[in-house]
């Protein structure tokens, strides 16, 4: 097979792409400062900073034919050009050819410069968006070039790339600065994708791709499929290396032996037996890849995706029960501790009789409880432990840890996933969600992870229906409340504060439980849960809701997850508006996991913009989570999906997932390929493919192995 690139040119390539900006002429140091705040420091990234949109200057278009809105290139003779004093000061002109003419019109500029730079009886050459003001088609702030007698200049009649505005750098210096700097860094360009690959789909070489996006060689009809062409390319490599990364963390430089459980199925079959219900179709699907991934002998790293009541936490429970009666221990891993607790209690309620030992280990366990697990845990008595990061902590020793199963992954840190995990030799490892996550997302969070995707509610959950409210409305919705609390149901008002704010108006869950309770359902018994509660009044909080004692819980988002009453039949949510689509529907899957019809009431502002109410109407429309999240990743966009801050989500400079998310998966069949023929990229020919992994991606992906 042949060879890539060679280290040596990897980094001379390196290098040029670190020259600062500031080397390019006519870019002295307040310009190098003013373009640093736009994110531009070096010849990298000038490459990276793709062109907005192109004006096609390669059609002329004769003046009698522009057309407005529409933007174009033309050619003509200044005909007038003069200063107008009026409410305000313009500069305007027209320019005319054998067909017409058109008015051009400044509001600001040095005027006297412009006079001269384009004095009456010269031909220039002209483009700009085409306006129509009083009958009269104009050009307002046309970009002119000055033309010989003889012919049109070749550095007019082209595609001119058009790029998002540097505050106090003209447009036309900006362009000519990225100009010299692709110029430049674009000779040292070599390709990553290995060139058999690369032509297997057609792609160009990069170095061919960044001239094309900066300066495309063709306008026309072929302008925007050419464009498209090259930056697939772009986006094609930029993707071939995060999946790279993610394939060795999975594949390559992760642990290859890890633990072959040879479960007896005695614990499982005694689960099933007792259990009220049959599994569904898709919960015995993904038990069966589970169970193939435990009995290997390579460690298991599986994403298990659900929605809300699709029953992942009893899948949890039998593959703990797999590794118990394999003599291993597992450890399941919450975000919160409210959602540790009701983990808990969920599993030994499901348990039963079935002879397994829990542990519940957070930072509100007492003292006593603490030790006696630790000691059980050390002693290899208990066979599960349920907790949030307090699991991680050093005083935590397993006997024997076999599974890890992590609850909400990207409510964590990547080193918490890790530092579990190093509890154990190797153990399999389990992450699960019910936030649906796009594919395209998935593949670039959780892309060493093989999916398993609990598809189907179980049998009996009630649909839940969803309506929209206005704050007009709230006395109806109110009068709602009382009838199903008056059937001997029970709902859930939703804040999204525990305080009050000076700086957002919202009405916060404290005061508001307060009115409940006083002045709104005074002879009702209205709770409240939120995150700043001590852990004993969250139980006792959640007790006497899930006994029927209190028939309105006041809450925050803490119950977003893992709270499961299946009598509650109505959720309210306050300010629905202020809450993101995946969310929504997170708390809406809190209702619907009884017998009874249930209800979701989203309370919304008068203020509701048109996109607001877009989003809303989304979620009342339809119960599937991956439509929901497909439509919040186009409105939020992935980082904010996931939470930013602690998502892992990598920063794409050319790609974007929402546009791109389809080439994910050519990136990931090309670096399939490669892999095939070199598991961890130590032979010499991928030299400069280790080393670009390493550079782009080994903080964020854990790659140091490669290496």
């Amino acid at each position: 097979m042949p060879g890539g690139p060679t280290l040596d040119a990897y980094r001379r390539m390196v290098a040029v792409l670190d020259t600062p900006l500031v080397t390019v002429k006519g870019v002295g140091p307040k310009v190098f400062e003013r373009l640093t705040r736009k994110g531009l420091r070096t010849f990298g990234d000038a490459l990276a900073f793709l062109p907005l949109r192109y004006e096609d200057r390669t059609r002329l278009v004769p003046l009698a034919k522009l057309i407005p809105g529409e933007t174009a290139a033309f050619l003509g003779t200044v005909t007038s050009l003069a200063v107008r004093q009026g409410r305000r000061r313009t500069l305007e002109g027209v320019v005319a050819d054998a067909s017409g003419n058109l008015a051009l019109k400044w509001f600001h500029g040095n005027f006297g410069w412009l006079q001269n730079r384009y004095p009456v009886g010269c031909r220039v050459a002209g483009s700009g968006v085409v306006q129509a003001f009083l009958g009269r088609k104009e050009v307002v702030h046309p970009d002119l070039e000055v033309l010989d007698e003889a012919d049109t200049p070749a550095s007019f009649e082209r595609v001119v790339p058009v790029y998002s505005e540097v505050e106090g750098v003209h447009p036309r210096a900006l362009r000519r600065i990225l100009e010299a700097a692709v110029q430049a860094a674009v000779p040292s360009l070599v390709d990553l994708v290995p060139g058999e690959l690369a032509a297997g789909l057609s792609l160009p070489t990069v170095a061919e791709a960044y001239r094309e996006v900066h300066a495309p060689s063709v306008g026309g009809e072929g302008l925007e499929r050419r464009v498209a062409a090259h930056r697939r390319a772009l986006v094609i490599e930029e993707f071939f290396c995060l999946q790279l990364g993610l394939l060795l963390k999975k594949e390559g430089a992760g642990p290859r032996s890890g633990i072959a459980f040879r479960p007896d199925f005695r614990l499982v079959k005694a689960l099933l037996k007792s259990l009220p219900f049959e599994l569904t179709p898709a919960q015995r699907r993904v038990l069966g890849e589970i169970r193939r991934d435990l009995e290997s002998p390579r460690p298991m790293h599986r994403l298990l995706q659900g929605d809300v009541g699709s029953g992942k936490t009893l899948v949890a429970l039998v593959s703990a029960l797999l590794a118990a009666e394999s003599g291993y221990q597992t450890a399941l891993m919450a975000p919160t501790e409210i959602l540790a607790e009701q983990h808990a209690l969920s599993l030994r309620r499901l348990c039963g009789t079935v002879p397994v030992r829990f542990a519940l280990l957070t930072s509100s366990t007492p003292r006593a409880e603490r030790e006696a697990a630790l000691a059980g845990l050390a002693g290899g008595d208990i066979h599960v432990a349920v907790g949030t990061h307090a699991l991680i902590q050093d005083a935590v020793e397993f006997a024997r840890l076999g599974l890890v199963i992590v609850d909400e992954q990207h409510r964590f840190g990547v080193l918490h996933r890790a530092g579990l995990v190093r509890k154990g030799e190797n153990p399999d490892l389990l992450v699960m969600t019910a936030t649906p996550i796009p594919r395209s997302l998935s593949m670039t969070v959780y892309g060493d992870l093989d999916l398993s995707v609990i598809d189907e509610l179980p049998p009996g959950r009630q649909p839940i229906l969803t309506r929209i409210a206005r704050e007009k409305h709230r006395q109806g919705v109110y009068d709602f409340v009382r009838r199903e609390v008056a059937q001997g149901r029970q709902a859930y008002v939703v804040y999204p504060l525990v305080e009050e704010s000076e700086k957002v108006d919202l009405a916060a869950a404290t005061t508001m439980a307060e009115r409940l309770a006083r002045d709104v359902f005074p002879d009702l018994r209205v709770g409240l849960l939120h995150g700043r509660l001590r852990a004993e009044e969250k139980e006792r909080t959640m007790a006497a809701f899930a006994a029927g004692e209190v028939q309105v819980l006041v809450a925050t988002t803490v119950i977003e997850v893992g709270i499961d009453v299946p009598n509650a039949t109505l959720m309210v949510i306050e300010h629905a508006e202020r809450f993101g689509l995946s969310q929504l529907h997170q708390l809406r899957g809190r209702v619907g996991r009884g017998t009874h019809r249930s209800y979701c009431v989203l309370l919304a502002s008068e203020r509701l913009s048109r996109d607001g109410w877009e989003r809303l109407r989304v979620l009342s429309q339809t119960e599937d989570g991956f439509r929901v999240a497909e439509e919040d990743l186009k409105i939020r966009g992935p980082g904010d999906l996931l939470g930013t801050r602690q998502s892992g989500l990598p920063d794409f400079r050319i790609g974007n997932i929402l546009r791109d998310g389809p080439l994910l998966q050519t990136a990931r069949d090309l670096a399939h390929a490669v892999l095939r023929d070199d598991a961890h990229l130590t032979q010499e020919r991928h030299a400069a493919l280790r080393r670009a992994l390493l550079d782009r991606w080994a903080g964020r992906l854990e790659l140091a192995q490669v290496g």
